[in-house]
This record gives C-alpha cells, structure tokens and sequence, in this order.
C-alpha cells in the first residue's frame, strides 16, 4: 500500500514506492458540503491552486489522465483545471465517468449547463451502469470501477468534516491494502496552509 497526506504550495514531494499514476481519480466535497453555493466564492481559487499543484508534479511524471464524476464541487472544479493546464501539458486529457445517466437531471438551469460545456470538452464521457438514477447500488458500482482503473486517487476530504467523499475514500483505502494504489489527501490544514501563503505572497506585491 502506498498512501501519502501532504501538502504541496511549499515543497515537491518525493516519490512514495513504484507507483507510476497514469491514471488519477480526483474527487473531494460537493461544493454546497464546503459552504458554497456561488462560483464567485472565495474559497474555490484555494481549493483550485490546491489540487493544482498535485497535479503538476503528477503531470511532470508522467500522469495522461484524470477521471472525474462530474459532481458539482471538487470534480468540477479540476475539470475546469485540466482545461487550463492543457495549455502546458497538450497531452492530458479527463473523463466524466457517472453512476448513472442525467445526474444532472434535477440540477438547476445554470448547473446544467456549466455541467454540459464539461460534458462536450471531456476526452471521454460514460455511465458505469448505463440507466437512469434506480438506487445507492449505482454509486457503489461507479466507486468501483473507477477505483479499480485508476493508478491512484486525490481527495479533498478532512477526516474532521465528514461528508460524502467518506465512501470512496474507504473503498479506496480498502483497495489499496492489497494493491499498488496511492491515495492523495488534501484536508482542511493543506488549504489554510495554502490561504496564508498566498495571502502573503499578495501583500508583498504592495
């Protein structure tokens, strides 16, 4: 098993094990469990520059795909992320794999269509069951799959905020006892940490 809980905004991580990540599960907090329910929030920049700078290093060694589940929050977000840094590393690419078909069914307006512009940009798109929304069975399947291809997991998650990543967070650890599988963990002291410092690299462009 190879695991590691750290931050990244003040020092490269060495390399834990063998594991080359080709393939990275990214998945965290939906945006309205962090207390966020606009995209002008300040919160999500943090969040963002976060999970940026894991994804960097990965990219530089080696990382060609990202496989996300489309939720509003955290999958999101990078997807909005692997957009931009496709500008640097050409080769990346994502995927929206879902538990189901139209999870956004019941999303409002503006979320749908945020959600869809990232449904058409996505390098690849698929249902894990292929049917609509039938019961919880469908995301346990979906956490499965993914997990199961993928070389390795980065979480937004704090072990003090319990929330919905809790599930696949444990079937990961789960996996990962018998398996070559890192998981990535970004909680809520990696992102105060982040705050300060770029807080303090703002008030010293003054």
């Amino acid at each position: 098993m190879v695991t590691r809980t750290c931050y990244d905004g003040i020092r490269r991580l060495d390399k834990l094990g063998d594991v080359m990540i080709k393939r990275l599960l990214v998945t965290g907090y939906k945006a309205h469990e962090l207390g966020i329910f606009n995209d002008s929030h300040k919160g999500i920049p943090i969040i963002k520059a976060a999970i940026e700078n894991h994804l960097r290093i990965l990219l530089d060694e080696g990382l060609e795909w990202v496989i996300l589940g489309g939720g509003q929050g955290i999958e999101t977000w990078t997807a909005e992320l692997i957009l931009e840094l496709k500008h640097e590393y050409p080769h990346v690419k994502f995927a929206i794999i879902t538990p189901f078909l139209e999870q956004e069914k019941n999303w409002n307006e503006q979320k749908k269509e945020k959600y869809e512009r990232l449904l058409m940009q996505a390098d690849y798109q698929t249902s894990v069951t292929k049917k609509p929304y039938e019961a919880p069975w469908q995301f346990i399947e979906r956490n499965k799959f993914v997990v199961r291809n993928t070389d390795g997991m980065l979480i937004v998650y704090d072990e003090e905020n319990e929330g919905s990543p809790k599930f696949i967070k444990k079937l990961a650890e789960q996996y990962a006892e018998k398996n070559d599988y890192q998981i990535i963990t970004i909680d809520a002291y990696d992102l105060q940490v982040l705050a300060e410092e770029i807080a303090e690299k703002e008030r010293n462009q003054f």
